[in-house]
């Protein structure tokens, strides 16, 4: 398969990496606004640079087989549709766009041309979340009734991030709201969210929180909470807990979890925290792009596709509000259910 990739930060770098090795990938052109950027990528991982226009012309080579975009948040929604009108089957880190009207948009060219586009969910393809999931649908853990979800960075992003990331529920707990309707097979019916900006000066500045928690209840009463912060200086913390009547599981505990027990026979602190997301979910975000590629194919059903994308996105505007307006807030409110 000949792959595009286009954008190559720090999560398209580490992409391109994956793709430059896949068995399946006999070539790898990469894109970058700044083609300087594009080029060092290029070099690291045996691609060809191309400009960003060549994704969707050909540029003399002719078009990909599939694209994988992993640019700044703000073209994602414009490339989609570039991409659906070019026939390409895309895979796209989240979020499609960051607000609704532009969501829907891109879906609509997507849904027009009747093309693939597969959203960057890596938590769906971990192997503990996979388990929880199978833990809940057989019926494991009894009737559930409660559900802890923590996603905790251990430093903040940098400044000139902030203003562009969407806010703290769309950037970050996104995640943690798609998982929860992945794991449990329930769909969100209210929220009620709220947030403190009582860290870093650059977080009132940019109108965001550092940490924020959210009550969500399910349309089978199962309480969820999803909490999440910039300034977890022990590591970089994701779990979720999963209580039922029968059993109780957690994902993301193990050997590395910067978690310290108070107890005095409890387990101290890991002698090697996970340091960050790419390193924690690496075989997952492989595991992502192996499916894209198979769907790409017409191998496999696409495991989390546009529409999987919006009821999260939907989700954490029903958060902004909550926490804008200190009231619950009942997912009917919300545009494009």
């Amino acid at each position: 398969m000949r792959i595009g990739l286009i954008g190559t930060g720090r999560i398209g770098t580490f992409h391109a990496e994956v793709l430059s090795r896949h068995p399946a990938v006999d070539s790898l052109l990469v894109a970058d606004a700044d083609p300087e950027r594009a080029a060092v990528a290029a070099t690291r991982t045996g691609a060809s640079a191309v400009p960003v226009d060549a994704m969707f012309t050909g540029g003399g080579r002719g078009l990909p087989d599939a694209l994988v975009i992993c640019s700044a948040t703000a073209a994602h929604a414009s490339l989609i549709a570039r991409a659906a009108r070019a026939g390409l089957p895309v895979f796209c880190e989240k979020p499609i766009a960051l607000d609704l009207p532009g969501t829907l948009g891109a879906l609509a060219e997507v849904e027009a041309a009747g093309s693939i586009l597969q959203l960057g969910f890596m938590r769906r393809f971990d192997a503990g979340y996979g388990e929880a999931r199978g833990a809940v649908r057989d019926g494991r853990l009894g009737r559930l009734h409660t559900v802890r979800a923590v996603t905790s960075d251990p430093a903040p992003p940098p400044a000139d991030y902030l203003p562009l990331s969407g806010g703290l529920y769309r950037d970050c707990l996104v995640h943690d709201f798609d998982i929860l309707r992945w794991v449990t097979g329930r769909e969100v019916s209210e929220v009620y969210a709220t947030g403190s900006d009582a860290g870093p000066a650059m977080f009132r500045a940019a109108g965001d929180v550092d940490t924020a928690a959210a009550l969500l209840t399910l349309d089978d009463g199962t309480l969820a909470t999803a909490t999440a912060t910039r300034c977890n200086g022990a590591g970089y913390d994701v779990r979720m807990e999963l209580a039922g009547e029968l059993d109780q599981i957690a994902v993301g505990l193990d050997d590395r979890t910067p978690l310290t027990s108070a107890e005095p026979e409890g387990p101290g602190a890991p002698a090697k925290p996970w340091p960050g997301f790419l390193e924690r979910f690496a075989p997952a975000y492989e595991a992502e792009l192996d499916a894209f590629l198979r769907v790409a194919r017409g191998e496999l059903a696409n495991p989390c596709d546009g529409r999987e994308a919006l009821h999260a996105l939907r989700i954490a505007e029903a958060c902004e509000i909550s926490r804008r307006e200190r009231r619950p807030v009942a997912m009917e409110e919300i545009p494009g259910g």
